[in-house]
């Protein structure tokens, strides 16, 4: 779209989960337009979009940050708005008196449907809007079964995914010649008020990363190291379920705020594949685990919120239904649970005569179960925001099966604490662990606390790590029966799986 005068319109990139500038379709589509600004809008407001978790809205500043700084290196300037998209974006495109506009394209539900909504208002306006392919791999509705739906179990999935070719990164823009003339006000990224005060509890989690896209560029380097042997790929098979080792690519942060792309790290890998082929093969799949959660949401966008498989409705896990507050959430809020600060205070609570399940729920998020591997995961998330996956895949069977916790409770305690929380994997992860999601681990499958930190921190360095009081009498005895609470969970699937399939006979009768 161009004016009378032939002169190129302004364009307008709105940036969400792909705060990057290299391998940004958006980004390059918008410059080719015209003059571009840039827009970054914090949505609490649509209807179904979830507010972010604590630790998420400090990575979120300091994001926005980066990326100003690498879009005024490109002449772009950035434009910071909050409210609900469907306002924002169309107003945002006509006071910069934007002809196009572009974005790359969000999976969940709530974010599509706003997507779809400000399309239209755009073009009814009579502008142009386009989005993009960037955060997948594939889209989800062309990977999908013969029957046009998607797949349920990973292995297939992965089979039709990966035997296809992924398009190349695209190169960082060339800086443009020519600033829009007209930049619309935006907010103060520090009125936002993303960053925890009193207390200021995101120090070690300073310490621990660095939000931006240069940084993430800098860990997928590191991790897939030169055409050798001995790197940190070639050893991720033998290394990766050890959390006192540095022996994942600890990209998970990068990838869910779209600091790097799938694409990005999808053909880094596959270039070391003659040096080191079983770690890079072991290290794909992961990369399509991501990929097979997101195709999930896309086709399930209640995934957060109710059991995929939906059998486990009458599982009687606890699940709290009034208000509360607790101790461990003191000075920090909740968006969705007790925990580091958002919009709806703090979570379900105990209802009457459920003391017990409240306090076991209390001593899983302090990191005071009595099981070090546990512990030592939870109070490394409290710290920085972060926990290993052989350590969160173990927390949460002990959570789910041996205390009887509704996986919703631990989903909304890693929302808000982790700093790679995204809509689709940590809610996939918890229903696999709970065994109600998509090609979920059996129900029988129990992960042994001990057992598991004999296996993979079988001389107790994780543990000591963050457990200083280890081995004295400050550290608590265990909360739990290991074996009589797998019974108990193992008796009360084989009722659900008995009750259903009465209920089949029935229906088939």
């Amino acid at each position: 779209m161009t004016s009378t005068d032939s002169a190129p319109t302004p364009a307008l990139v709105w940036f969400r989960d792909d705060l990057r500038v290299r391998d940004n379709p958006a980004l390059r589509a918008a410059l080719a337009h015209g003059p571009t600004l840039a827009l970054y809008v914090l949505d609490e407001e649509s209807p179904g979009i979830r507010p972010l978790g604590g630790a998420a809205r400090w990575w979120l500043h300091h994001a926005l940050e980066d990326l100003r700084a690498s879009l005024g290196r490109l002449g772009v300037p950035l434009v910071l708005r909050r409210g609900p998209a469907g306002a924002v974006v169309p107003d945002v495109a006509a006071k910069a008196r934007a002809g196009y506009v572009a974005w790359n394209r969000r999976y969940g539900g709530p974010e599509r449907r706003a997507d779809t909504a400000v399309k239209s208002l755009l073009r009814r306006a009579g502008r142009e809007a386009e989005s993009f392919q960037a955060s997948l791999l594939h889209e989800p509705w062309d990977v999908v079964t013969q029957q046009g739906t998607g797949y349920k179990v990973f292995t297939p999935f992965w089979k039709e995914l990966s035997g296809r070719d992924h398009r190349h990164p695209l190169p960082i823009p060339r800086p443009q010649r020519e600033a829009p003339e007209t930049v619309p006000a935006g907010d103060d990224l520090d009125a936002w008020a993303l960053l925890p005060r009193d207390p200021d509890w995101s120090g070690p989690l300073a310490e621990a990363w660095t939000p931006g896209e240069e940084a993430g560029l800098a860990l997928l380097r590191d991790f897939v190291g030169p055409d050798t042997a001995d790197t940190a790929v070639a050893l991720y098979p033998d290394e990766r379920d050890l959390p006192d080792r540095a022996g994942t690519s600890r990209l998970s942060p990068y990838l869910r705020w779209g600091h790097v792309s799938p694409f990005q790290v999808w053909h880094a890998v596959a270039d070391r594949r003659r040096a080191a082929p079983e770690g890079s093969a072991v290290f794909a799949s992961e990369l399509g685990w991501r990929e097979f959660a997101w195709h999930t949401l896309y086709h399930h966008a209640d995934l957060a919120s109710e059991n995929l498989r939906r059998e486990f409705d009458a599982y009687p896990w606890w699940l709290p239904h009034t208000p509360r507050g607790g101790a461990h959430d003191a000075g920090r809020g909740g968006a969705h649970d007790a925990g580091r600060g958002g919009a709806h205070g703090a979570p379900p609570a105990v209802v009457l005569g459920d003391r017990e399940a409240n306090r076991l729920l209390d001593a899983w998020r302090r990191g005071r179960t009595g099981f070090p591997m546990v512990d030592a995961g939870q109070r490394e998330l409290w710290a920085t925001g972060w926990m290993h996956n052989r350590v969160r895949m173990v927390s949460a069977s002990l959570l789910v099966k041996n205390l009887g916790i509704h996986w919703r409770l631990g989903e909304r305690w890693f929302w808000d604490t982790l700093v790679d929380a995204d809509p689709a994997s940590n809610p996939f992860n918890w229903q696999w662990v709970a065994g109600s999601g998509a090609d979920a681990a059996p129900f029988f499958r129990v992960f042994n606390p001990r057992t598991q930190q004999k296996k993979f921190d079988p001389h107790g360095a994780y543990a000591r790590a963050w457990i200083p009081e280890l081995g004295t009498d400050e550290y608590p005895d265990e909360c739990v029966d290991l074996g009589e609470s797998r019974a108990e969970a193992l008796e009360a699937y084989r009722s659900l799986s008995e009750a259903q399939g009465r209920g089949q006979g029935r229906r088939r009768a």
